[in-house]
């Protein structure tokens, strides 16, 4: 039996979500080796290379011109800008002030396709959001370090927040006219051309960094870039930004896992307990209202018909 097509959404964003919260386990490992926009470059171009073939393979085309401007757009800011200031901020900032900051992107969706997009907000995706938020500010709290943070690190995570949240809005409908792949292929792309400029930092860094940075940048650009903006693409496409924006809520709760299951950093109660909120308000974001039985409507016996026709004839 074939998947239903919202099943197929979800597990696409399923998807995205496991592998943007494995991304913060890699940018860890690559990120001391590169710098940010060397970081960035690496990433894109490994991404822009697996989707080339990928496109090459499938025979997809170009993107119709519709969906040029939100693919270009989205690329600059989300792809290319947000990358580079992400990492940047990260490097100014300790894990949780970045990770406290960064997700007000959702948020940031939910109010920009509300305005533009005509998206509508109903009550269990604002109290799932409201909840979720309460578990990352409560993660990012709990893994703050003492004079970790700067006021240069909190706006460049301020502004690849708003970079994120600018380039899913501007996605959103070019998905109407573009396939995933090509929303993605074309997107990373032009990410790659706006970091550019990173070139000779990379070139630089790749010669003296260690093999395992170097294989942490190629799976940050294959599987969190490649695959998880693909993935992400295709449910966005099939739900509104809003609903997708609070669906990443649960990566922090994620990164707090994996960060246990692999770097052994064991978190403390308060962490378990804003990573539980974190996935109880997707849940409650996600969830859809119980629809009320059908109220029957009035029958009419046989025998009431010709006592009604008889008081009308009357």
């Amino acid at each position: 039996m074939n998947a239903s097509p919202s099943r197929l959404a979800a597990g696409a964003a399923t998807v995205t979500v496991l592998l943007w919260a494995s991304a913060f386990v890699s940018i860890r490992s690559a990120g001391a080796a590169y710098a940010p926009g060397a970081l960035a470059l690496g990433r894109l171009l490994s991404g822009a290379l697996a989707l080339g073939v990928i496109c090459l393979l499938r025979r997809e085309g170009l993107p119709p011109r519709a969906a040029w401007r939100g693919i270009a757009i989205s690329g600059l800011l989300w792809f290319g800008f947000y990358m580079v200031v992400l990492n940047w901020g990260e490097q100014q900032v300790d894990a949780g002030t970045a990770a406290l900051v960064v997700n007000i992107g959702p948020i940031l969706i939910a109010l920009l396709s509300a305005r533009l997009l005509g998206d509508a907000m109903p009550p269990r995706l604002l109290a799932g959001m409201a909840v979720s938020f309460a578990g990352a500010v409560t993660v990012g709290l709990s893994m703050s370090g003492d004079g970790g943070s700067s006021v240069l690190g909190v706006v460049l995570c301020l502004l690849a927040a708003g970079a994120y949240a600018a380039g899913v809005v501007a996605q959103k409908p070019a998905l109407g006219a573009a396939s995933a792949l090509q929303a993605t292929t074309f997107g990373c792309l032009v990410g790659a051309v706006v970091c550019l400029p990173f070139a000779g930092q990379l070139v630089h860094d790749a010669a003296r960094a260690p093999v395992s940075a170097t294989l942490n940048m190629v799976y940050l650009g294959v599987f969190p870039t490649a695959l998880a903006f693909t993935t992400w693409a295709y449910a966005l496409a099939r739900t509104t930004a809003s609903r997708m924006g609070a669906t990443t809520y649960a990566v922090p709760a994620l990164v707090v896992l994996m960060s246990w299951l692999f770097l052994q950093e064991v978190p403390g109660p308060v962490t378990l307990g804003g990573g539980a909120l974190c996935l109880a308000g997707v849940a409650v974001s996600r969830s859809r209202p119980r629809k009320s039985p059908p109220v029957p409507e009035p029958h009419t016996t046989p025998e009431q018909v010709p006592a009604a026709e008889s008081q009308a004839e009357s």
